[in-house]
Order: structure tokens, then sequence, then C-alpha cells
């Protein structure tokens, strides 16, 4: 058993996502041919148009680039919370024809900061679990799947998970607006800004204002806001520079 911590990749995307994006908008208001609408939007610098797309809210243009992202040494926590976001894919690793003998598991942070008594503590716990459920296997025939799909309801919501996931990128806005939020669970967060940070490297100008809503609407939070909107306000924007930066130097 060991501790694991999260990671992130993405695996494909939309191929020229601001361009089709672009292309997919100006259909929307041109009487020009498609082939000069497309050769326009792929030969030329789409940023103030696509700004223009999220100030006026227009954003189901959006929902022609997708993004693909393998997601590992997440909880099983985690995984609850990320599903609720509906208009995304899932390809989740199973519990019924993996077993989870000697599984990795998160530590919270709040766990963490206790020091190394309460680590040791929660891995003893973790591995008492551990120990439930090959018990429950055993005591359930050994059977793989058979066995599997039983003996997992002992294991813990700090279970490790794998998973493949898909969204478009109106509902990235969406799913980035939410979880970057510093309301938001930690885990999900955390993921969160990570998942930002990758899209921005290929995408900056379609995600220019992806963020909590302290970044550009404001904050809706009333008595439960975190007070340190300014801090996340500069966060969003040097995470935007630089991966702009990054994508002009890569052209």
């Amino acid at each position: 058993m060991k501790q694991v911590k999260q990671r992130v990749l993405l695996l494909e995307h939309t191929p020229n996502p601001e361009a089709a994006i672009a292309a997919a908008a100006k259909l929307c208001y041109s009487g020009l041919e498609l082939d000069e609408i497309v050769g326009k939007c792929y030969e030329q610098d789409n940023t103030k148009f696509l700004t223009m797309l999220q100030d006026v809210d227009h954003l189901s243009p959006y929902e022609h680039a997708s993004f693909v992202f393998a997601v590992e040494g997440v909880s099983r926590a985690l995984l609850a919370q990320i599903t609720r976001h509906r208009l995304a894919s899932f390809s989740v690793r199973s519990q019924r024809y993996v077993s989870e003998q000697e599984f990795g598991y998160i530590v919270p942070p709040s766990i963490e900061a206790l020091g190394q008594k309460a680590i040791d503590k929660y891995a003893k716990q973790m591995k008492q679990m551990d120990a439930w459920y090959k018990e429950w296997q055993e005591t359930l025939g050994g059977k793989g799947e058979k066995s599997n799909e039983d003996a997992r309801f002992v294991l813990p919501n700090a279970t490790e998970t794998k998973f493949v996931i898909t969204m478009n990128a109106r509902e990235l806005l969406h799913f980035f607006k939410l979880r970057t939020c510093e309301r938001a669970q930690w885990e999900i967060r955390e993921l969160a800004w990570s998942m930002l940070a990758l899209v921005l490297k290929v995408a900056p100008n379609l995600f220019a204002k992806a963020g909590p809503g302290c970044c550009n609407t404001g904050c809706k939070e009333g008595k439960k806001a975190c007070g340190i909107a300014g801090q996340i306000i500069k966060r969003q924007r040097d995470l935007v520079e630089q991966a702009k930066k990054e994508f002009e130097a890569g052209k």
C-alpha cells in the first residue's frame, strides 16, 4: 500500500480548437461561402473574436472543441463529485475487474498538516481496511470480479481511482468556474487548476477568462466568500499570461 499523488495529462484535443470554434461562430453571422469562412479562421488571429463571444455569452460554438484528459492519484470521493458534470464523458477503472488489494490512497492536506504521527495513524487505518477487503475477497470465494464487487464495500473514499474524461470547451468553462473557486473541495479544486493550466497551453484565447467568478463577474458567495479574491485573480492572470507567452513562442 502507498500514498499516491494527483496527476493529470491532456491526451488529445480538437486540432486547432480556437480556429474551429471561430469558424463555427462566424458561420452563424456570415453570408460568405464555407470555404472562405474556414480559410480566414485558420489563417488569421481569432483572439478578439473569441473574446467577443465570451463577452456576449455566445458559447454554443465552444461545444465544437473537445479535450481528453487522463487522471490518476485521485480519490473515489473526487470521482463522486466530478461525475456530477453530466456533459462530460468518463471511462473509469473498474473495482470489479481490477482487484484493489494493496490499494493506493489519498491523504487529505488537513491530516498531513497534523504531522507524522497523524499520517502514520491514517496509514494504519488504510492498512486495516485493506486487510478487511482481502478477508472479504477470500470469504466470498476469491472468484475475481464476483468477489471484488462486494468486497469493495469496505473500501474507503480515500481509495485511489483512475479515469479518462472528455469535456467540450463550453463545459470546461463551467467546470472551471465552479471548481477553481476556493469554495470547492480541495481535491477537485487542485484538479481543476491543473486541467486549466493544460488547456491554456493549447488554446490560451479560449480559456483566457476561465476561472472562478471573482476573476470575471465577481464573487457570488456572499458571507461564504474566501476573502482572498485578489490572490485568486492574480493566480489566474499569471497562468494565462504565461500560457500565452509559451503559445506564441511555440508557433
